[in-house]
């Protein structure tokens, strides 16, 4: 789009004098700062769970949950190694907690979610409410929310963890506390922000108070029967089956307003068609085999695999029974600057 200007002796002195005083002139980089699309730094890439899944029952052996704050198995793009990240924006983990033990309450800026992977019984209290964890469940941590994890029952309980850890990195503005106590105090039931909020009616006094979503439990079991559903009746999207989006009840919008969340079924037999979006990606399969094409990389997944989609490089979806995927991204922030855009080849 733009090109670089010639070198000449008496320009590269110029450069180094103006060096000096922390200058430097735009015309020697800005083709690659304001390119015709996007190339991001981050690659493709595929965690096999049942390679990783020794490692985190090791990690339990090591050391504890209390010990560790949060026992987590960071996935790291290849191409940004050291960075915690597994996409420019996004941070995402693989967290284990074992019968017995309690991860201590704490709170911080950035908004986090959990996508139980594997086991049950365990727990997660989010301001007061504590909720059952079951493989499938999709749940969220607000910003500044005190949280808590626990496990009452009798086998290990894995979630992957997906956070805007380097998105609020970049802005400066990360925050943190711990609770005094090891967990927070419950006061209300099970199933209480639910209930209140996730059933078309809102209590006629409330106010929003955040952007996030007032319901911060998306049980799989209710995701499950409405891809089913849709499935039956159609369409499918060529690019895409049949992918919905986990919402805020109360705006109609994202449930948080940093990370957004979906999921999708893919029936069996599906081979999608290529599509582009500037949102990288970070997938969690569900149910089901398939592959997925990423620019020039086959990825052959199995269920609780994860992998990752840059920005903007074509993806390519089969499936050989029927599949659900799990993502999220960094869309609501793209979408509030006006800066996502999709395309499907």
């Amino acid at each position: 789009m733009f090109d670089r200007p010639t070198s000449t002796a008496e320009r590269k002195a110029f450069y180094e004098r103006i060096d000096q005083h922390n200058l430097a002139p735009l015309w020697e980089v800005l083709a690659g700062l304001v390119i015709p699309q996007p190339k991001s730094a981050c690659v493709p890439a595929h965690w096999h769970y049942d390679g990783i899944r020794d490692y985190l029952l090791e990690a339990g052996r090591l050391i504890s949950a209390k010990e560790a704050e949060r026992r987590v198995l960071i996935l790291e793009n290849p191409a940004l190694r050291g960075q915690s990240s597994i996409t420019h924006t996004m941070y995402c983990g693989l967290q284990v907690i074992l019968p017995g033990e309690v991860a201590p309450s704490h709170r911080h800026t950035q908004s986090a979610l959990r996508f139980v992977i594997e086991g049950e019984g365990a727990y997660t209290a989010v301001d007061g409410e504590r909720v059952t964890m079951r493989r499938g469940d999709f749940i969220i941590t607000p910003s500044w929310t005190w949280h808590d994890h626990g496990n009452p029952g009798i086998e290990p309980v894995i979630w992957m963890d997906g956070l805007d850890i380097p998105l609020i990195q970049m802005l400066d503005a990360s925050f943190a506390e711990r609770l005094d106590e090891e967990t927070q105090p419950v006061t209300q039931p099970e199933g209480d922000a639910l209930h209140r909020y996730g059933a078309n009616m809102l209590p006629v006094d409330w106010e929003p108070t955040t952007k996030t979503s007032p319901v911060f439990h998306y049980p799989y079991e209710r995701s499950r029967e409405t891809l089913e559903r849709l499935a039956k009746s159609g369409p499918v999207h060529p690019a895409r089956g049949i992918k919905m989006q986990f919402i805020n009840p109360a705006s109609g919008g994202f449930a948080m307003p940093t990370i957004g969340a979906f999921i999708q079924l893919l029936p069996k037999g599906f081979k999608g068609t290529p599509e582009q979006v500037t949102d990288g990606t970070i997938y969690n399969v569900v149910e089901g085999h398939g592959r997925t094409t990423i620019g020039d990389r086959t990825f052959a997944w199995s269920p609780r695999d994860v992998f990752v989609a840059p920005s903007w490089l074509p993806v390519v979806h089969e499936a050989d029974d029927d599949a659900v995927l799990f993502s999220y991204s960094d869309r609501p922030v793209q979408k509030m600057l006006g800066l996502w855009r999709s395309s499907v080849v």
